[in-house]
């Protein structure tokens, strides 16, 4: 079976080509993706492991054109720059996997075998391309899909899959997890993104008023009806309509709703004829759907048909990576005439030692909150007093917090205020957070210096200069005292790095 491996870092190329040729597969290499498109009808591709980051066309370009070409071809991207829209796109245009570097062997090998097994036993199941019409960049701006996390990359994966099917979706997750916007999400990459999106707080009706609400009612239906009334499943006909807080609703209530979703139609209030209506439902909930049927309030049947696909939205202490860049797009939509607003270190690491019981919803109004009252630095002080207080259990060392929240804020401002603010504040001094903060991508990039640069946000010469000033390898290192914790530092990174 061949395989084609497309990256322009050579030590990138050879490692997982050498990976895959202990795996049993026939092995090409590409550099570029026009040399991926010249490769393209030579074979019958199985597999396509290839970089989303490429000097020319991007990955996703070649996803896109071996789809077309050889929609057979399981492909995996794999990027040393994750992210949720790049996890969305990859899954709902068909991508078998989207692979976070650093990898080890094991990770890589194990996705090379469930790849063949779907070939052999020829029950692999073909991934159609959904194309937007509106364009990615717009939905990743009208629905702030904000995080890096491996967590969070993990749910945009299972939207991509989920979103061209029309399956009804049970999303599960503490208040304030973003579960309205998942549901967007799933919309808007799905065929029905040109019909309507209606949300319904079920939690928020009136249990008198909800039929109504849902399903309309005819003129005399009760008192104060005095004309027919489309419900808001009517007005999502061809969409998607988003239930939240289902497991507000009463029992009663449930035998309608389950009604509707099996027969495809509904009846309005006061009324003896059926309306059929094609609506994809998503609901949501906040409690443990599971235990609610256990405990009888909440019929199995309509659980099991609203739970055709469930995805859960960990709460934000468990994905606390998208903490920072979540905080800096709340700032920057607030202060849209200041867009260079930044966090001191003080401020930094209280936002990111915090458990957040109101999760995205809650870190929204603190930083909004602190932007309206800073200067155009956050500090400790324009943060609410719950989360200045905040003793965390099992916290981490001081230290490490200390040198996490440096660096980001070294990256969010360019440095030049924050050296201040750290030396105030008894941190490292500008020069340490730096160093530590390259070491760390250059860990993470496995030395690939242009990488490293877009990371950075500079180009190569910067980093080049940063490299020397500060006496590191291409790899981060700095004798004895090299990084070992950054980003490039857990068992995968380095299986990598001895690898390549």
């Amino acid at each position: 079976m061949y395989v084609l491996v497309i990256d322009d870092e050579r030590n990138v190329r050879d490692f997982v080509a050498e990976v895959l040729a202990g795996e049993g597969w026939e092995v090409t290499t590409a550099d570029s993706a026009e040399e991926a498109f010249r490769l393209l009808p030579l074979k019958p591709w199985a597999l396509v492991c290839c970089d989303v980051m490429l000097g020319g066309a991007d990955g996703f370009a070649v996803l896109r054109r071996f789809k077309e070409e050889q929609p057979d071809a399981q492909i995996i991207l794999m990027t040393g720059q994750g992210s949720a829209v790049g996890a969305l796109d990859a899954a709902a245009f068909g991508a078998y996997d989207y692979l976070l570097k650093p990898f080890g062997v094991e990770e890589l090998a194990s996705l090379s075998r469930a790849v063949r097994e779907l070939f052999e036993s020829e029950r692999r199941k073909r991934h159609r391309v959904v194309s937007s019409p509106k364009g990615t960049g717009l939905f990743a701006t009208q629905l702030e899909l904000v995080g890096r996390s491996r967590a969070f990359i993990e749910v945009m994966k299972q939207v991509g899959r989920v979103a061209a099917t029309s399956l009804p979706v049970l999303l599960t997750g503490e208040t304030g997890t973003g579960k309205e916007v998942i549901a967007s999400a799933i919309h808007m990459r799905s065929p029905r993104a040109d019909k309507p999106f209606v949300a319904v707080n079920c939690g928020a009706i009136p249990e008198e008023l909800i039929e109504s609400e849902l399903f309309g009612h005819v003129r005399g239906a009760f008192t104060g009806a005095e004309r027919d009334r489309k419900g808001l499943w009517e007005e999502a006909d061809g969409g998607t309509l988003f239930l939240d807080e289902i497991t507000e609703t009463t029992p009663a209530f449930q035998v309608k709703l389950l009604r509707a979703l099996q027969e495809g139609e509904l009846r309005r209030v006061g009324s003896n004829h059926t309306i059929s209506v094609d609506v994809r439902i998503v609901a949501a909930s906040n409690r443990d759907v599971e235990e609610e049927v256990k405990a009888g309030r909440f019929r199995q049947d309509l659980f099991y048909r609203l739970s055709a696909d469930t995805i859960y939205l960990p709460p934000l202490r468990e994905r606390r990576e998208d903490i920072y860049p979540l905080a800096s797009a709340f700032a920057e939509r607030v202060w849209s005439l200041n867009p260079t607003v930044s966090f001191s270190t003080g401020a930094l690491r209280l936002l990111e030692a915090y458990d957040y019981p109101g999760n995205i919803r809650e870190l929204e109004n603190a930083v909004v909150r602190a932007v309206a009252l800073c200067n155009g630095v956050v500090r400790p002080e324009d943060l609410p007093a719950r989360i200045r207080d905040f003793k965390p259990g099992a916290a981490r060392g001081e230290a490490e917090r200390a040198a996490e929240a440096g660096a980001t804020a070294v990256a969010s401002s360019g440095g030049a205020r924050e050296g201040a603010a750290q030396q105030q504040e008894g941190w490292l001094t500008l020069a340490e957070v730096e160093a530590r903060y390259v070491a760390r991508v250059l860990a993470h990039t496995r030395g690939n210096k242009q990488a490293a640069a877009r990371l950075l946000g500079v180009d190569r010469k910067t980093i080049e200069r940063m490299i020397k000033r500060h006496e590191l390898d291409a790899r981060g290192a700095k004798g004895e005292g090299a990084d070992k914790g950054g980003a490039g530092g857990d068992g995968a990174a380095r299986a990598v790095s001895d690898a390549v």
